[in-house]
């Protein structure tokens, strides 16, 4: 898995470099394709509950699974990027937040601000620890800084599978819910907006929005829990 999280990082970090005005989010997906396949990889969420791309690709107020499709990128865009892919058996999973070209001040806040929370729940990924220690921390986090947290969508376990338990919620009670132990392996991946944080169907049938319209950030990591403190995967 850590082998799978290092060529997942370096593929996402490839794709950031392409991702600027004009290029269309289906050109994205097929280079990352490309890339996953390069790496004797696979794509984990092409053909995942009907999902047609390996990547996605969700654009302002579109938060997370939203379609690759012929939409140009522009300047001022909100680009989140979100990819897994299986190696030797096993799931990684990894999501970005991209200003392409110059944004507001405020925009920055948002990407900044929801970086930062997964920073500092990833410190919470301690043996003995509780999943509510890693939902609180962000939550506090984000909703200090006038955001909102997405309490629909959540984290989760992985290893053979994309998506396994624990559910891991960015939102929670200190020392609430099951307890960390070694060997667990979890995606957190805090969801924040703008203004309100209910969701929508998205207008491609597949992705989530914001009710509001209002814009969106989403950061993941893939982290194995150890003795010594977290360990992330996808760096």
């Amino acid at each position: 898995m850590a082998e799978g999280g290092r060529i997942l990082a370096s593929i996402i970090k490839e794709i950031e470099k392409q991702a600027v005005p004009g290029i269309t989010t289906k050109e994205l997906d097929r280079a990352a394709e490309a890339l996953i396949l390069k790496h004797g990889a696979k794509p984990s969420f092409k053909g995942y509950d009907g999902f047609p791309y390996s990547l996605c690709t969700s654009v302002n107020e579109n938060i997370v699974h939203g379609l690759p499709s012929d939409y140009a990128l522009k300047n001022g865009d909100l680009l989140k990027l979100d990819l897994g892919i299986l190696y030797k058996g096993y799931n990684t999973d990894m999501a970005v937040t991209l200003a392409v070209g110059e944004v507001s001040f405020e925009t920055k806040r948002l990407i900044n601000v929801t970086k930062k929370s997964l920073r500092l729940a990833i410190k919470k990924v301690k043996i003995g620890n509780t999943i509510g220690d890693i939902g609180n921390t962000i939550q506090r986090c984000v909703e200090d800084q006038g955001f909102g947290v997405v309490k629909d969508l959540c984290g989760h376990g992985i290893g053979k599978n994309v998506h396994e338990d624990p559910k891991i919620p960015n939102f929670g009670k200190r020392r609430a819910g099951p307890e960390l132990a070694e060997g667990m392996v979890i995606c957190i991946e805090p969801m924040v907006t703008m203004g309100d944080w209910h969701l929508r169907k998205a207008d491609d049938g597949y992705g989530y929005a914001t009710k509001d319209n209002s814009l969106t950030a989403h950061f993941e990591h893939t982290i194995v829990v150890i003795k010594s403190g977290p360990l992330v995967l996808t760096e």
